[in-house]
């Protein structure tokens, strides 16, 4: 797996530096520590590129976001909070309908008997995965 993160990395920064853009900043520890989460939870439906293209995405309902783009579809910001409720899922209002998305913040904590502790695991791997996007965000 080590092999497989480390040319996923590879790949974030050359998304990252594609030419002419202002980087989003970003820690680049908590991106690095990002891409196993993302790999393990988020590329079978975005892709390993997180275009949008992973292996599941043709059995979704709708094609799963480019998340490469979520700054440019927001004038250049990176909407750190928006995006981390949206990956958590336990926040979102019920008139928005359902979701196709899991609901990570449920699944991060499950297997973590203690509630302090679960929402610290759960807030600790969303924030990593936000990093992560922050990381691979393209440029216009």
């Amino acid at each position: 797996m080590r092999g497989s993160i480390a040319g996923l990395l590879i790949v974030a920064s050359a998304l990252a530096g594609v030419a002419g853009a202002k980087e989003i900043e970003h820690d680049r520890v908590l991106a690095e520590m990002g891409v196993e989460y993302y790999v393990q939870y988020c590329a079978s439906c975005h892709g390993v590129d997180g275009k949008g293209s992973g292996p599941a995405a043709a059995s979704l309902k709708s094609p799963p976001a480019d998340l490469t783009r979520i700054a440019a579809r927001r004038g250049g910001r990176f909407p750190d909070g928006e995006i981390a409720r949206f990956i958590d899922g336990r926040f979102a209002p019920g008139a928005h309908g359902s979701r196709e998305m899991p609901v990570w913040g449920e699944r991060f904590g499950e297997r973590i008997p203690e509630a302090g502790i679960s929402e610290e695991v759960v807030r600790g791997r969303v924030l990593v995965i936000v990093e992560y996007l922050k990381s691979i965000q393209a440029s216009d």
